[in-house]
């Protein structure tokens, strides 16, 4: 499951320590029905409440992605992008780091390893967040080999308070360092999971190059390409329901596992769950097979 928890900061965001506990909550109720996510995305934890919602959910292996003061190389080896890195003062740019990523990947199944990657561009306020990507590799029992798992946050359209332009084109080099971060610090031939807020919702520009050059196909697409072959308990409206939402999960085989969508549901959207953020949970049941 991936699960943008809206967990900002006051006087940004009000009550949203109580809603990180209740998420928690909610999750151990899950898990006392036998229905938990063996893995949740987390976007947006920057509070420190996210480890009451932590403690609280059960979850006995946790990592965390890029803090604050995180700095990594640019990704873009060789390539000198047309953007100002700092324009919009007044709109955050240039004023330093004030939270981290607010990435976290919650798991049932052990973490071997964890690797980070703090994106190099952003555009308005999302450059007061250290924003960027983090990927786990779980031993899964039952498999020949570790499944890995990527979690992300790309670059907000209009709550960056810039233009929309600039915007996109921050949100278009991030996608670019994801995926130069994915080709580098994956290991060759693993079955991957990758989750999170890509910020794509209504934008086929931003979902393009997010998918061009990168093989990995997306759950909403891939089931709505075969009607039948997922369980799909989620609404969504006309013939492109990857761009009806901010999250998206996807995925790729490996050498030894195949990765298949079986079931999507959505979470704490009031149904089962109460509405506790922003954004609804999106939940994936996936079916892992050895090969041979």
């Amino acid at each position: 499951m991936t699960y943008n928890v809206e967990g900002l900061p006051w006087p940004v965001r009000t009550g949203r320590g109580k809603a990180l506990k209740a998420i928690g909550r909610e999750l151990a109720e899950m898990r006392a029905a036998g229905r938990q996510p063996d893995v949740v995305l987390l976007q947006e934890g920057f509070r420190s409440e996210v480890w009451d919602l932590i403690d609280e959910s059960g979850y006995p292996y946790v990592a965390r992605g890029p803090n604050k003061g995180q700095r990594d190389p640019n990704m873009l080896k060789g390539q000198k992008p047309d953007f100002r890195r700092v324009k919009y003062r007044r709109k955050g740019e240039g004023l330093g780091k004030w939270g981290s990523s607010g990435l976290w990947v919650l798991s049932d199944h052990p973490i071997n390893w964890v690797k980070s990657h703090a994106y190099h561009y952003c555009a308005g306020l999302d450059c007061l967040a250290n924003k960027g990507v983090m990927l786990v590799s779980l031993d899964v029992a039952g498999l020949p080999a570790p499944v890995e798992i990527a979690d992300t946050h790309l670059n907000s359209k209009g709550a960056s308070g810039v233009p929309r332009r600039r915007a996109t084109k921050a949100h278009h080099l991030q996608a670019d360092e994801l995926k130069g971060f994915m080709r580098e610090d994956r290991t060759p031939g693993a079955p991957l999971i990758v989750g999170g807020d890509f910020n794509v919702m209504h934008s086929p520009e931003r979902f393009d190059h997010v998918m061009a050059d990168y093989p990995f196909e997306v759950v909403s697409r891939w089931c709505h390409r075969r009607p039948g072959a997922c369980a799909t308990q989620i609404s969504y409206d006309g013939d492109a329901p990857w761009l009806d939402t901010q999250d998206l999960i996807g995925f790729l085989d490996g050498e030894q596992v195949t990765v298949t969508p079986v079931a999507v549901e959505a979470t704490f959207d009031g149904a089962s769950e109460p509405v506790l953020s922003d954004h609804d949970g999106y939940k994936v049941t996936f079916r892992l097979t050895p090969k041979g």
